[in-house]
């Protein structure tokens, strides 16, 4: 772990201040097997079955931001972790710890937008916790999900993609940076007006889709906090492959484009709510890629780049005026409390 003394916001940046938090302290004195997958979810034997089971916190500010709020987010993140670790998402707990004061109105419509997209997406609420906090002792609501899932044996690898090699094309299923410019922009000390709306979404039956037409996916991992360049770093972290992605060949939103470059983001790095990259073997590359585009969540779906032998450890980015960028993972703090 680096130097740094007490928890600043960048540890929550999901780049290499978190890395170095969890493998600094809590997979130092959490250490088990199961752990030690570090995938977006916890893969548990039990009897002849394998269980997805994992959990994630929100406290993005503001709660209600274009496209979504809090409980969209808690919902959606949740399922996708699981949908991307390769399981059927099967079941939700939900957690609440509100402020004192806190409008019962606008908890009743965060619940509301919660009870929806878990219908949506086929997944069942069936336990939770409230606790309510002094007035000051919290930013008005703080969420907290976990979700368990089934997974088929034949998906026990995507979580780690332990099984990618040179030639896989890497895939993703849309336009990247929507959500975490949609939530800057919603902050009122920012006072910006733009058209951008999060991408978040549950994913689940667009990857079902995806897996159901090939048995070519390899990895899959959803680009939230930290966005694609991160999980492309990660990807190649620890491996003997290198990584090239085509800048001509992301979305980026005219938008979405022009607040970064205003504020001084790269795309790159910004949050995603509804994005999934995966990497798939170069035969059924194409044939993923026309399923994921069927669903309304993957109609900008395309292929980035691919998994190569050459520059190992290392992901490059080949920018669209002809030269090549490092993509290292996010250092530092970017855009705290985006999700």
């Amino acid at each position: 772990m680096d130097n740094t003394k007490n928890i600043l916001l960048g540890h929550g940046s999901g780049g290499k201040l978190s890395h170095d938090l969890i493998d600094g302290i809590f997979t130092k004195h959490f250490k088990n097997p199961i752990l030690d997958q570090q995938s977006d979810s916890a893969i548990i034997p039990i009897n002849s079955k394998n269980l997805a089971y994992t959990t994630d916190s929100f406290v993005v500010d503001p709660i209600f931001f274009p496209g979504g709020n809090i409980g969209n987010l808690a919902i959606a993140g949740t399922v996708n972790d699981l949908a991307v670790s390769g399981a059927k998402p099967l079941y939700l707990s939900v957690g609440f710890i509100i402020e004192e004061g806190f409008p019962i109105c606008d908890l009743e419509k965060i619940v509301v937008s919660m009870a929806m997209d878990a219908q949506e997406a086929g997944v069942k609420i069936v336990t939770g916790d409230t606790k309510i906090v002094d007035r000051g002792k919290c930013d008005k609501i703080f969420i907290n999900t976990s979700g368990i899932g089934e997974l088929e044996d034949k998906y026990l690898n995507v979580g780690s993609g332990s099984g990618v090699a040179p030639g896989d094309k890497i895939i993703i299923n849309g336009s990247i940076g929507d959500h975490g410019m949609a939530v800057m922009a919603a902050r009122n000390e920012l006072n910006i007006q733009t058209h951008i709306e999060s991408d978040c979404a549950c994913l689940n039956n667009m990857i079902s889709k995806a897996t159901s037409s090939s048995n070519g996916i390899k990895f899959m991992r959803d680009a939230t906090r930290g966005g694609l360049g991160t999980v492309l770093s990660e990807l190649v972290k620890d491996s003997d492959y290198g990584i090239s992605i085509d800048e001509d060949k992301l979305t980026v939103s005219e938008s979405v484009r022009g607040l970064c470059e205003l504020l001084g983001f790269d795309p790159l790095y910004v949050a995603n709510e509804g994005k999934v990259v995966m990497v798939v073997s170069e035969d059924d590359a194409n044939k993923v890629l026309e399923s994921i585009k069927e669903s309304p969540f993957g109609k900008e779906a395309s292929i980035i780049g691919e998994i190569s032998k050459d520059h190992q450890r290392m992901a490059w980015l080949n920018t669209s005026v002809g030269g090549r960028r490092v993509i290292e993972m996010l250092s530092g703090q970017q855009l705290p409390r985006i999700c």
